[in-house]
Order: structure tokens, then sequence, then C-alpha cells
């Protein structure tokens, strides 16, 4: 198979893996968890779980522990997603595609979805001790997870995010590559460092592939915000000129159309000499990180 048909089946196996995790639609609490999935079941690159699973299968892990935390790692995004899309964040009406979670259960059972999706993570990735000869990389995996997910990590960066949105012109570059790495890159950064973790990496490999994530997540936030521009509803799967409508500080609009292209493939370029150190003859992970540069979706 060519990369694309390559990518297409990985991804149509991780969505099958990720309704295994899924829960039941049933009891006084079923329109929540109606929600849940209808949330994570919207579709989307699966891009996080794919860079764990590549990680993982690039360092020699053999074991099936990976695969809790693939599914809690996307459960994690997509809560991100539905809270993203609330009228008190972007106010989006679209995701992937179709109607955003409150538009089609309402605004109480968005918020609810989203703690929910957050919360049932972490009991996903739990399940990962019934899977391992080695309890403790899954405890070096969850410290991982939360760490990325939390105040330190991509909730850090969306505060910053939104508080950027009424600063505006006070916000400077430094400001704005802290909620790129932040907001996007922290779960990027524990997709790859917890594929590393549960191979058995050393801390040096794990350093590096976090290192590589970041910039990874640094390109692909950029491409966003040059595809928010660029690109169609159609096309995107979302709104585009979003950011424009709310008058949101991009690093498009700070740094020029021109400098943020050549600054994604900068980023990408930082990430693939990292992963030639280890990727050997298993080359599918470059020619992912390379595919990030020309995304038009």
């Amino acid at each position: 198979m060519n990369f694309k048909e390559l990518t297409a089946d990985k991804t149509a196996q991780i969505e099958t893996m990720l309704r295994k995790y899924l829960p039941v639609e049933e009891g006084y609490q079923k329109t929540v968890l109606a929600a849940m999935n209808y949330s994570i079941l919207a579709g989307g690159k699966r891009l996080r779980p794919l860079l764990m699973q590549e990680t993982y299968r690039m360092l020699r892990g053999t074991e099936q522990t990976v695969e809790p935390f693939m599914a809690a790692l996307e459960m994690i995004h997509t809560y991100s997603l539905v809270h993203d899309d609330l009228p008190a964040m972007d106010n989006d009406e679209y995701r992937r595609g179709r109607k955003t979670t409150h538009i089609v259960y309402g605004e109480a059972m968005g918020v609810l979805a989203g703690d929910a999706l957050l919360n049932y993570a972490f009991e996903t990735a739990l399940q990962a001790y019934d899977k391992t000869s080695d309890p403790a990389r899954v405890t070096k995996a969850m410290k991982l997870l939360a760490g990325r997910a939390g105040i330190y990590g991509m909730i850090g960066g969306q505060t910053a995010d939104i508080e950027a949105e009424h600063q505006k012109t006070d916000v400077n570059e430094e400001h704005l590559l802290y909620i790129h790495e932040h907001k996007t890159g922290a779960l990027i950064q524990a997709a790859m460092g917890i594929g590393a973790v549960l191979a058995g990496a050393d801390d040096q490999t794990v350093q590096d592939m976090e290192q590589c994530a970041l910039s990874i997540g640094v390109a692909f936030q950029i491409q966003d915000d040059i595809l928010d521009v660029t690109s169609t509803t159609e096309v995107l799967g979302k709104p585009v000129g979003s950011d424009a409508k709310n008058e949101k500080l991009t690093y498009v609009t700070m740094k020029g159309m021109e400098q943020a292209a050549e600054d994604v493939r900068n980023y990408s370029k930082q990430a693939m000499d990292i992963l030639e150190k280890y990727a050997g003859e298993d080359r599918y992970l470059l020619q992912l990180v390379q595919s990030l540069i020309t995304r038009q979706h």
C-alpha cells in the first residue's frame, strides 16, 4: 500500500479499536453517553492515537498496553474540542463536517459530555494495567497523560488562548508560541511520550520523542491557522474564517502567510531530524510528519 492507503487502513483500525472502549448508551445517564459517543465518532484524523501507536511500534513495543492509552488520549482530545465549540468559547456550529455536540444535545449536555469524556479517559487508560507485564511503565504513562492534559499542558494553553483574545495587540510571539506548544503540542507530546514509555524506551529517547512532538504540534497549529484563511468549510469540515470573525490573533496575522508557511517547514524538519535517529527501516512516521506540512484539511 502507498502512504495514503496505509494511513487510511491504520485510521480505520483505530476507529474499530475506539468503539471497543466506548460506553453502552443505557440507563438514566444514556443521554450524556450518547453525546459522548456522538462526539468521539464524528471522525477526524485520529492523529494523536496514530502517533502514539507508531512511536510505540518504532521503538519495538510488543504488548497491547498502548491501546487503552490510544483511546484515552482521543477521548481527552475530543472533550477539548467539545468544550472549544461551546458558546462561551469559540461558539462553533460545525465540527468535522457535522453539527457540534452542543448544537445537537444542548449546551448543558455539551458541558457534561466533555466532562464525561475527560473522566472516562482515565478510567479507560487504567485498563492498561490488565494488559502489561510492567506496571511501572503504565504508572509513568499515566503521570505523563495527566500532566500533558492539565494546567501545565493543554488547559494552560487554552487559558492563554482565551486571554489572548481579550489582549489582542498586547500578545507577543512568545505568548502565541506558548499557546501553540501547550494547547496543541501538549497532547501530541503525550502521544509520542507515552508511546515511548510503554515501549520501554530510556529517558533520553522519551525526551527526544517529546521534543519531536512539540515541533510537530507547533507546525500542525500554524498550518491550522493557515487553513483557516485559505481553505473552505467543505474541505476543512468546520467553519473557515472563524479566527478573523472572532478578531483572534493567529500566527498568520502576526507573521504573515509566507513566514508562517516557512515556519511550518522548519518545525517539521526539526521533528524529522529527531525521527531519523530512531526510524531505521520504519519510515512511516517520517512520512506522516511530512504529510502535515502539505495537509489541506
